[in-house]
C-alpha cells in the first residue's frame, strides 16, 4: 500500500470514528425518552429494529486478517494463573452451541443466531480469578484510526461469567468470517454488541471498573439493551 493510500484509508477510518461519536450525540437526544423494557417479556429492546438482510458490519476500519495458526489469546491482570492460548489450546477446551439474538447500539438487532465456541466461565476455571476482581477489559487486535491503539471495551466480571457469554469461532454453523472477528471473538448476548470485542486477543481482570475504546468516548460503560443504556451521562467516562 502506498503512503498516499495508507493516508486515505486513515482519513475514511477516523471519519468513522467521528460519525459513530456524532451519532451518539445526536441519538442521546432522540432516544433518551425510551422506557426501560422485561427481557422476559420484550424480546426486542427499546428503540430497535430486526436487520431485514443478514448480519451487518460495524467496526472501527480495521478488519485484521488473522489466521487461526497465528492466533493467541492472553489472560492475565488479577489472577492467580496467567493463561496463553493457541486456537489448537481453545479448540480442545469443552465446546457449547447456543441460540441467541444480537443487538447493537446502531439500533439493529438480528435473530435466533447460532453461535459456538467456549464459555467465559471455563478460561475463569483455569485462571482462577482473585478474589478482588470486579471487572474485564477486552482487547482487540484492531487499532483505532485516531490513536493507534488496540481496541478495548470493558465489563464486569459477573455479567462475563453468566452462562451465555462465550469466546465464539462459527457463527450459523460455519467459522467466524473475518469481517465479524474471526477466528474469535467475545459474544455477550445481553449487552450492547460493541461489548463484544472482535478479534480478541487479551482478557485482563481488574479490580476496579476502567472506560474502553467507545466509552470513552460517551457510549456506556454498562450497555443494557433493554435498559435503553446506550451512552454516558455527559461527554466521557473516563
Amino acid at each position: 500500500m502506498t503512503d498516499q493510500n495508507h493516508d486515505d484509508k486513515t482519513e475514511r477510518n477516523l471519519k468513522k470514528v467521528q460519525s459513530k461519536t456524532a451519532w451518539a450525540e445526536k441519538k442521546r437526544r432522540t432516544l433518551a425518552d425510551l422506557q426501560p423494557q422485561d427481557p422476559a417479556r420484550v424480546r426486542l429492546p427499546p428503540g430497535q429494529t430486526w436487520a431485514n438482510r443478514g448480519w451487518p458490519v460495524l467496526d472501527l476500519g480495521d478488519q485484521p486478517l488473522i489466521a487461526a495458526k497465528d492466533w493467541q489469546l492472553a489472560v492475565d491482570g488479577a489472577v492467580q494463573n496467567p493463561l496463553s492460548l493457541t486456537f489448537d489450546d481453545f479448540m480442545d477446551l469443552p465446546h457449547v452451541e447456543i441460540e441467541r439474538d444480537f443487538h447493537c447500539v446502531t439500533t439493529w438487532s438480528t435473530q435466533d443466531n447460532r453461535w459456538s465456541g467456549v464459555r467465559f466461565s471455563e478460561l475463569m476455571d483455569r485462571v482462577l480469578p482473585a478474589d478482588d476482581a470486579t471487572h474485564v477489559m477486552l482487547t482487540g487486535f484492531d487499532r483505532a484510526p485516531d490513536t493507534g491503539e488496540f481496541y478495548t471495551t470493558n465489563l464486569t466480571l459477573k455479567d462475563c461469567l453468566e452462562d451465555e457469554v462465550m469466546l465464539v469461532h462459527a457463527w450459523n454453523g460455519e467459522p467466524l468470517s473475518r469481517e465479524h472477528g474471526g477466528p474469535v471473538r467475545l459474544m455477550v448476548p445481553k449487552l450492547y454488541a460493541w461489548k463484544s470485542a472482535k478479534w480478541l486477543k487479551g482478557i485482563t481482570l481488574m479490580t476496579a471498573d476502567a472506560p474502553g475504546y467507545w466509552e470513552v468516548r460517551g457510549y456506556s460503560m454498562t450497555a443494557r439493551p433493554w435498559d435503553n443504556d446506550r451512552f454516558s451521562r455527559g461527554p466521557s467516562n473516563s
